[in-house]
């Protein structure tokens, strides 16, 4: 079943002005990843250090086994522009509207 996972981020002040560019070339990679379906960055409109990540899996497999490469071979500079530790919170749909 797909989910989605949201990640959500506080970044540093400092970071803002070359966030983008260190988002661009982390989601590269997750945009490539087995099973990914797609990401999408949301920015809170009242405080531009506020990120929203919003993935899409073709499963909870997926989504782990990506999770566990981020770990490990996959280790990214995200923690480098974070002000506090993220968030992650999975998603699936449980009825269709």
């Amino acid at each position: 079943m797909p989910i989605t996972a949201h990640l959500d981020l506080t970044l540093k002040a400092e970071a803002l002005p070359t966030a983008p560019a260190v988002l661009r070339e982390i989601l590269s990679d997750t945009r490539a990843f087995a099973g990914c379906l797609g990401v999408d960055v949301l920015v809170d409109s009242n405080d531009p250090a506020h990120f929203l990540v919003v993935e899409q899996w073709a499963s909870l497999e997926h989504d782990s086994a990506y999770r566990a490469w981020r770990a490990g071979d996959g280790a990214s500079g995200l923690g480098d522009i974070l002000a506090a530790p993220p968030v992650l919170t999975h998603f699936e749909t449980s009825f269709e509207a």
